[in-house]
């Protein structure tokens, strides 16, 4: 895929996943495209030499992978990892909120949100949806409203003279998104039944029994920039990471069994069923590999990059960075590394990775927060934790991380994935 493609697609992706269980919905589709057969956990596999396939767990975690081969205790695997969530608001379980003269939604924030950044914004909503049908039936369904249908206004500074000065956003008060005057008469399971008979005129709803909704917004993502070589989107953290991994898997020349595991819920910990913190990968690789011995000797003979969005160093707030470990965006990904195994990187697992990207002849960047600050952490400590598959941490250097708009480098993001491609065809890792 070329540089052009490759940035058009990402944008298509990017507008098509506002949900976690949309990014899943897309990468599924685009694995069937390539030939890569669904399995379902509840039935029993027949895995072939030679095979594609992926499966899914709660329609917002994807696992996929390749099997040239079925020895993948002597080959061991070629894994990227990354997660569909971002942060952002979700609606309450009664959501309905009628006050002072306005609908709104009652609101709950999901991870690190930038709060503030929500507030002026044309929303909409999407996400799932759990129904009884008129036979009898419960089954879900994913709802996109697309168009701006909610905003939360800001209060005006003649209300709040200390508002350039700083201020806090109460969410339980605050950040509630109006939808219409009490005027007009308004019913939110009428609204998504709705929806529904909207997106699927042959669905026969009898009741909506519950949801999993969030609000998203609307503005599309573009190349912006005198050049274009910024990426401005909302959930680049870490869609931009999924769909990275997600074009190297069907780049991979299929000569090593490759992996992609996109999971839910890292923003909050990755702590489910679904999440890295859970069974899910742990269950798909025991059913490849289920004799114990020959699953161990596979994650020894492995290596997963785990790929989530790091820090650029913000020409505004360069004081933030250690100035010898301070990414600019366009000039390459960024290992990442903590002493306290915030990040998984060792010497070993970095090596590997430099190796890999100069034969790309793409440049390396490095991360270290400040010793003086707090690190955060991603799925990688995480997974080598659970599976104890030799890891490395890498991101994409990008601004304004956890805001309802990021800002990356469109130059870093296709690089990465000719690196990530090249790794999925990586033959020797460490030599012992």
């Amino acid at each position: 895929m070329d540089f052009s493609n490759f940035n058009d697609t990402l944008l298509s992706f990017l507008q098509s996943s506002p949900t976690p269980f949309h990014a899943t919905a897309s990468m599924r589709s685009a694995l069937l495209s390539h030939g890569f057969v669904e399995l379902l956990e509840e039935d029993t596999w027949v895995i072939e030499e030679g095979g594609k396939y992926f499966v899914t767990r709660n329609e917002s975690s994807l696992i996929a992978f390749t099997t040239p081969q079925l020895t993948m205790s002597q080959s061991g695997w070629r894994m990227i990892g990354a997660h569909t969530d971002s942060p952002c608001l979700k609606l309450k379980p009664n959501a309905q909120v009628d006050r002072f003269g306005y609908h709104q939604l009652g609101v709950e924030v999901y991870g690190g949100v930038l709060l503030h950044t929500w507030l002026d914004r044309d929303l909409s909503i999407a996400g799932r949806i759990t129904l009884k049908t008129k036979a009898g039936d419960i089954v879900s369904r994913l709802v996109d409203f697309k168009e701006p249908i909610a905003v939360v206004p800001n209060l005006a500074i003649h209300l709040n003279r200390q508002a350039n000065e700083g201020f806090s956003v109460n969410p339980q008060e605050e950040i509630l998104p109006i939808l219409c005057g009490a005027e007009n008469e308004f019913d939110l399971h009428e609204l998504l039944t709705s929806q529904l008979k909207k997106q699927y005129s042959e669905l026969q709803v009898d009741s909506i029994l519950d949801f999993e909704l969030s609000l998203y917004d609307t503005q599309p993502a573009a190349l912006v920039g005198l050049h274009k070589e910024y990426i401005c989107s909302a959930r680049l953290d870490n869609l931009l990471s999924c769909f990275v991994g997600l074009q190297a898997l069907l780049e991979s020349d299929q000569q090593r069994p490759s992996l992609l595991v996109c999971t839910d819920h890292e923003e909050i910990g990755s702590l489910s069923a679904c999440g890295a913190n859970g069974p899910f990968l742990d269950d798909v690789l025991r059913r490849l590999t289920p004799n114990p011995e020959q699953y161990v000797q596979a994650m020894q003979r492995s290596m997963l990059v785990s790929a989530d969005n790091a820090h650029a160093l913000h020409p505004n707030y360069a004081h933030k960075h250690d100035k010898n470990h301070a990414p600019a965006i366009n000039k390459g990904a960024v290992i990442k590394v903590n002493a306290n195994q915030r990040y998984a990187t060792n010497s070993e697992t970095a090596s590997v990775y430099r190796d890999i990207a100069a034969e790309e002849n793409y440049e390396v960047q490095c991360f270290v927060v400040r010793s003086d600050m707090a690190c955060g952490s991603t799925i990688g400590p995480i997974t080598s934790g659970e599976i104890g598959v030799p890891t490395i941490d890498i991101g994409l250097p990008t601004f304004g991380m956890h805001s309802i708009r990021e800002l990356a480098g469109s130059r870093d993001a296709y690089g990465l994935y000719k690196v990530l491609a090249r790794f999925t065809k990586r033959d020797k890792l460490i030599t012992r």
